[in-house]
């Protein structure tokens, strides 16, 4: 089995404030498809952060494709949705322009976009739908459409590891199925180690392998539909 992350006895504290995070142990192989779960202050972005060398544990240690995750050499694999994702409201960019920047990472900053570049961003605006829009202002779409664009512009790097964290916030119960099956289908068809980070993952549920709940600490580990009956509920949050 190739790993993709492995975090060992890791804990993690802002500053000189108690851990967020504390004896974290994760391995997740590459290809899987994981959510990352648990209560809004929870750890679950610092953990992603950790998992992706943005950020360093204060003890343990994390790695990467089997590198020091920090010192990670090929970055221009990783892709990283952050919460929240957007432009400024009046910002002109098309749905091209944006999935196009996500091509910097495949060579210089400067440069003219080479045959393969075009055909890459063509490809991603397709896997999620947004062909026909292509050359619409994004600030022109809606919220599920917008969080397409920008998973559209992570894969247009052509990643081996997207994270993605909170992608339906903010967007209606209909956008966060549709992305989540989009999600599926991107990792049936290309094979990625995909993290999906949310509070509330009912509508990846039945598409991921394994759910990771997060609570200042790894607190469950396995099949969604291991978890115990609360999270079950279609009333619950999952908070």
């Amino acid at each position: 089995m190739s790993l993709a992350i492995e975090l060992a006895d890791v804990s993690f504290a802002y500053r000189d404030g108690p851990d967020v995070l504390r004896d974290v142990d994760l391995r997740i192989a590459a290809g899987e498809f994981v959510a990352i779960a648990g209560p809004n202050g929870g750890g679950k972005t610092t953990l992603v952060r950790l998992v992706l060398g943005l950020a360093r544990p204060a003890r343990g240690s994390a790695r990467l494709f089997g590198e020091p995750a920090a010192g990670f050499s090929r970055r221009r694999e990783l892709a990283y949705l952050p919460q929240r994702a957007r432009l400024t409201v009046d910002a002109p960019a098309t749905v091209r322009e944006v999935v196009t920047a996500g091509r910097l990472p495949a060579g210089p900053l400067v440069r003219r976009l080479r045959v393969r570049d075009r055909a890459a961003v063509a490809e991603a605006i397709d896997r999620v739908g947004l062909t026909a829009l292509a050359d619409r202002r994004l600030a022109h779409l809606s919220g599920g459409q917008q969080q397409r664009a920008f998973i559209a512009k992570a894969l247009a790097a052509e990643p081996t590891l997207i994270a993605l964290d909170e992608p339906t916030a903010g967007v209606d119960a209909e956008a966060q199925e549709a992305l989540a099956a989009m999600l599926e289908r991107l990792h049936a068809d290309l094979g990625v180690t995909i993290l999906y980070v949310s509070h509330e993952f009912g509508a990846v549920e039945r598409f991921v392998e394994r759910l990771v709940l997060v609570r200042g600490g790894i607190v469950f580990d396995g099949r969604p539909r291991d978890l115990p009956g609360l999270w079950h509920d279609p009333s619950h949050t999952h908070a």
